[in-house]
Order: structure tokens, then C-alpha cells, then sequence
């Protein structure tokens, strides 16, 4: 059997202030990392594919470099094809066509209209400076229920939402629980709530997640999972104090780095890395790949969101039956 951290009431001066600074505490780090991840978003080094002779190359580069210090990193392509290919698997942002008479450019529009139109406008002012006019072409397009590309991080800001949600309600509802039931528990969250979205989102909801639904339902419900284990594992660790560090962690953190607005070559050098490690981040990835670009992160987030359930479980299970067992040894030996 596990029990919940002990409840301490604060009182006088220190009940009426440390709920005031937690809150604002919070608030501020929500702002400010919002802030500084969307306050002006720029690329960093965003990979694009250039075909085309060297000089035509050159050229490519060294207009974008123009309109914009360091935000491209211009890879070459042998042709057309390749480089298509590297784009719809998201290897690239977008493909620069500088053979033939007209440069042409591919883009995805599952990226996002920011994205779109970063590369749009930026190889737009590249083939203006050449004397052309660019032709354009969606080859990955959002499907006709995402029309803005932001459903997986609506569904992701959910799911997250509720997985910090069903950790807190965990041990406030049932703080003796055993443990094996609890990660039944768990398990039921994040199996129904996978479910839920993929029936909302996919082709039997609103048609904005154009996965398979298998897929869909089971990357998003090892997210809600992951989410769900990790505020649990926040509680028990730091009690009542864990919560805010959940939502700092997660809801924060998580969300503002998840890819869901934009890529992670858009955000600070400080945020950028944490889009690789947090549930909702390697989640987004993996759906957005399963749902448009031939399983672009797949293996990877679902690597990642196993470790994060695996990972909590081991420590949820050291906390609620370790403990409670060498305790139990101790008092036998007495």
C-alpha cells in the first residue's frame, strides 16, 4: 500500500502571501518562455534544398543569408526528385528548384503557415533578385479539417492537460492505492484518452489528424501516459510542490517547445533541445510524421514517450512498494 505526502496547512502571513508567489512565480516563467519563443520567431539554420549548378547555388545562399543572417542551412540536392523526397520526409523545409527557366520552390504545408511563409517569401526575394518570378507548389498540404496545420498541438496541449490532471486527481482521490492498481489506472488513462483523440481528430471526427487511426490512438496515448507518469512522479518526490514543477515542466516547458506552432529550428538555442526529450515534443513530431510525412519521428518519439512511462513507473514503484517494503523489513527485525 502507497499513501499520498502529508497535508500541511499554511497559516498567518505565510497562508496569505506563498500562494500569491507560487502563482506568480509561474505565471512569470509562462510568460517568459512564451515570450521568448514566439515573441519574434526566426529560423535557425532551418534545412532547405537547393538543385541547380554551383554558381545557381551560390546564389541561393548567399540571397537568403542576405535577408536572413544564419536562418537557412542550404543543402544540394543532384535533382529534383531527391530533393522532393528529402522534403516530403521532412528532411528539408522546402526545395529550391534553380534549373530551367523558371526556379521553382516546394514546400509543405503540413509545417505550418509560418513556416510556409518564411520559405515563400524568403527564395521569393531570392528569385526577384535574379529577375524571376517563382512558381510554388504544395507537395505535403494540411488535410481539409486542419486547414491551419495546429490541430496536433491542440490535441497535445490536451492531452497534457490531462495527463497533469489525472496525476494530481491520482493521489488526491485514492492516496492509498496500491500500486499495482494505480499503474492500471494509468494505463486505462492513457489507453481511453488515445482513443478519444484519434476518434476526435482522425477521419471519424473532425478529419484533422490524417493518420492511421492505430497510429494516431497509440502515439497519443503513450503521450497521455507520459504526461500522467511524470506529474505522479513530481508528487511523489516533492509532494504538493511537485504540482508546480509539473506545470512548469510540462504544461509550459512542453507545450512551448512541443513543434505544434512551430519547428524547433524557430526557437531560442535554449529551448531548442528540450523539443528532442519532453513527452509532448517527440509526440508532436511522431504525429505530425505519421500523419504527413512517411513516419517522419515515429521511431524516435515512440523510443522516447516508452522511456518516460518506463522511467516514471520504476520510480512511482520504488517509491510505493520499495520503501514501503524495506520499512515493513525494518519492523520485523525489531
Amino acid at each position: 500500500m502507497d499513501s499520498a505526502p502529508p497535508q500541511h496547512g499554511a497559516a498567518g502571513v505565510k497562508g496569505v502571501l506563498l500562494p500569491v508567489i507560487i502563482v506568480l512565480v509561474i505565471g512569470t516563467i509562462f510568460v517568459s518562455v512564451y515570450l521568448a519563443a514566439f515573441h519574434a520567431p526566426r529560423p535557425h539554420r532551418l534545412p532547405v534544398a537547393a538543385v541547380g549548378s554551383s554558381q545557381q547555388i551560390h546564389n541561393a545562399g548567399s540571397g537568403l543569408d542576405a535577408g536572413l543572417s544564419g536562418g537557412f542551412d542550404v543543402k544540394r540536392y543532384a535533382s529534383e526528385g531527391e530533393a522532393r523526397h528529402a522534403l516530403e520526409h521532412r528532411e528539408v523545409y522546402a526545395a529550391y528548384i534553380g534549373s530551367g527557366d523558371t526556379p521553382k520552390l516546394l514546400y509543405a504545408g503540413a509545417n505550418g503557415p509560418s513556416v510556409t511563409g518564411t520559405v515563400t517569401e524568403a527564395f521569393g526575394a531570392v528569385a526577384k533578385a535574379e529577375g524571376h518570378s517563382l512558381a510554388q507548389r504544395d507537395v505535403a498540404p494540411t488535410s481539409a479539417g486542419d486547414t491551419r496545420g495546429m490541430s496536433v498541438f491542440y490535441a497535445a496541449f490536451g492531452l497534457v492537460l490531462a495527463g497533469y490532471l489525472f496525476g494530481m486527481m491520482t493521489y488526491q482521490m485514492a492516496p492509498r492505492l496500491q500500486f499495482r492498481r494505480r499503474m492500471v489506472s494509468l494505463a486505462s488513462f492513457g489507453v481511453f484518452g488515445g482513443l478519444i483523440i484519434a476518434l476526435i481528430a482522425g477521419d471519424t471526427g473532425f478529419g484533422a489528424l490524417p493518420g492511421s487511426f492505430l497510429t494516431v490512438a497509440g502515439l497519443t496515448a503513450m503521450m497521455a501516459a507520459a504526461a500522467g507518469g511524470a506529474t505522479m512522479v513530481f508528487m511523489r518526490l516533492f509532494g504538493m510542490a511537485g504540482l508546480s514543477l509539473a506545470s512548469v515542466v510540462l504544461l509550459t516547458l512542453g507545450n512551448s517547445t512541443s513543434g505544434g506552432f512551430l519547428p524547433a529550428q524557430y526557437l531560442p538555442g535554449w529551448l531548442r533541445p528540450l523539443s528532442e526529450i519532453l513527452p509532448v515534443g517527440v509526440g508532436v513530431r511522431a504525429v505530425q510524421g505519421a500523419s504527413y510525412f512517411h513516419n517522419d519521428g515515429l521511431v524516435r518519439g515512440l523510443v522516447v514517450l516508452a522511456a518516460w512511462i518506463i522511467g516514471c513507473a520504476a520510480i512511482l514503484y520504488a517509491k510505493d512498494v520499495g520503501i514501503g517494503r524495506r520499512r515493513r523489513d525494518r519492523l520485523a527485525s525489531a
